[in-house]
């Protein structure tokens, strides 16, 4: 690339910034722990990848966000580095592509980093770096090997509020789930929430898709959202199961629907005896 110092020099650490508004997450977790002791052991071995602050000697964090972060925990005072000259829409599409290789990427990172490349691309235009006149949004897409629509689909997440973004982050919400919530004005986000949180539950797929589809409508209430929040999901209801080869023992040749409908006759005939056995005794 050009503008790109040919060796690594090693910069001081009170030079160095993290990149302004980068969507990756910095730990203090367990790999972090381990980073540091790395660091602490033999020093970075991979150089980070930074760019100059304009009018100041300071120095701004391209790759290398989680490295820096150790060599400060570590009491390192300088780091090695190689140092682009580039601008700052050209430091973001880099960011984003040395990072989106990682085996763990949150879905609120990867929502983020894309939104981010792509107003990266979008500002800097058709140039002969890119050599295309596709859109953006197709551009990112060929060069993170998802298509368009995905693509698509993670940017409109950065529309989710907070909460719903760490409910992705933790399993909890579908993608697609996410992205129709994700149309909703923060009211509705919000009001959603609280149901969620009063009903131990998060949206199904058809239930935010019929949320979206009444805000389309101009249809979208308080009301409308708690009655399609307090419906009971299929994975939500009690169930109650027994092992067929119990059942077996007195229906051998049952098949599953016959099963059911012994014990459920077996149930309503022993509740007729209690009643019967209540009567006789309260005479």
């Amino acid at each position: 690339m050009k503008n790109m110092m040919k060796k690594p020099v090693d910069l001081p650490v009170a030079k160095l910034r993290p990149f302004e508004g980068h969507p990756f997450k910095v730990k203090d977790d367990d790999e972090m722990n381990t980073l540091i002791e790395s660091v602490q052991a033999v020093g970075i071995l991979s150089p980070l990848i930074v760019r100059p602050i304009e009018n100041t000697d300071e120095y701004e964090v391209i790759s290398g966000h989680r490295r820096l972060h150790a060599a400060m925990k570590a009491g390192t005072e300088q780091v090695p580095a190689f140092i682009y000259a580039v601008s700052r829409d050209e430091a973001a599409v880099m960011l984003v592509d040395s990072n989106l290789h990682r085996e763990h990427i949150l879905p609120s990172e990867k929502a983020f980093a894309y939104k981010m490349k792509y107003d990266a691309i979008k500002h800097q235009g058709t140039s002969s770096q890119l050599e295309t006149k596709r859109r953006s949004d197709e551009v990112l897409g060929a060069d993170s090997g998802e298509s368009r629509a995905q693509v698509q689909r993670y940017i409109r997440l950065t529309h989710l509020i907070p909460e719903f973004l760490d409910k992705m982050d933790e399993g909890k919400m579908a993608l697609s789930v996410g992205v129709e919530l994700s149309y909703l004005e923060p009211w509705a986000q919000k009001e959603i929430l609280e149901q969620c949180e009063i009903n131990d539950c998060t949206p199904s797929y058809s239930q935010a898709f019929r949320l979206h589809k009444a805000d389309r409508d101009g249809l979208l209430t308080d009301a409308v959202i708690e009655g399609i929040m307090q419906e009971e999901k299929a994975n939500q209801r009690e169930m109650f199961r027994l092992p067929m080869e119990q059942i077996r023992r007195y229906v051998p040749n049952a098949n599953p629907k016959q099963a059911e409908d012994f014990v459920l006759k077996a149930c309503e005939h022993y509740r007729k005896f209690l009643i019967r056995q209540k009567n006789r005794d309260e005479r």
